[in-house]
């Protein structure tokens, strides 16, 4: 979860976000480097006092301005693509869960399970331990088994909402109508949490989510209680 003075992103705990955070330092890089240069010709240009009147074409120069750019663009573009085909990807998955989204309130199905759905309400200030966190804890969290690749549906029974996970690199559309796919592999136990990222009414800022991964064997006794 964010911490305070945190500005850069969360740490990753899936595959995708990983490379998500590949990506943005890699871009990252660019723009440095993009920035470098063109304040030192700027600045060169500024401070030197050399002048040529018959000047008029630089043919060579023209080139290489017109066509640094563009490659510089294929070196952000192709890993953004590949990385866009990562994110839809489907990869045989084990379980599928299904998370709805309601004002304002998070209900999930394990629909490879009997009987096992539960909704999940932000848990008030005064019924807090000491170890939880105020505004983004909640009474039911969501257990997910670590190391499996899973599944989640994502839809709606009211208005839009937003199923947002940042430290899986994920964020869904709740849309009502409809069904949205995304696919998770959490890589180590422990909490994560997230909340509703699309404006929703009155409380969309009180629609937490927590996700608890655990071993497959604790996701097991878990299932049998």
């Amino acid at each position: 979860m964010n911490t305070w003075k945190n500005i850069m992103t969360q740490d990753a705990n899936s595959p995708l976000m990983e490379q998500l955070i590949f990506f943005h330092d890699h871009t990252i890089m660019i723009l440095l480097m993009i920035t470098t240069a063109v304040t030192y010709i700027m600045m060169s240009m500024m401070m030197n006092k050399f002048i040529n009147r018959f000047l008029l074409e630089g043919q060579t120069m023209e080139f290489i301005w017109t066509s640094l750019p563009a490659v510089i663009l294929m070196f952000i573009a192709l890993p953004s693509l590949h990385l866009l085909y990562l994110i839809d990807e489907m990869n045989n998955p084990l379980m599928t869960v299904k998370a709805i989204g309601h004002q304002w309130y998070w209900s999930y199905e394990y629909s490879d399970f009997n009987n096992i759905e539960f909704d999940s309400y932000m848990k008030p200030t005064n019924e807090l331990k000491n170890n939880e966190f105020r505004l983004i804890e909640v009474d039911n969290r969501m257990i997910l088994p670590m190391n499996t690749q899973i599944r989640i549906l994502v839809s709606a029974a009211d208005v839009l909402h937003s199923w947002a996970m940042p430290s899986l690199g994920m964020k869904i559309d709740a849309t009502p109508g409809r069904i949205n796919q995304g696919s998770l592999k959490i890589l180590r136990p422990g909490l994560m949490y997230g909340q509703c990222s699309e404006i929703c009414g009155i409380n969309h800022s009180f629609m937490p989510i927590v996700i608890e991964s655990v071993p497959i064997s604790t996701f097991i006794k878990w299932l049998n209680q």
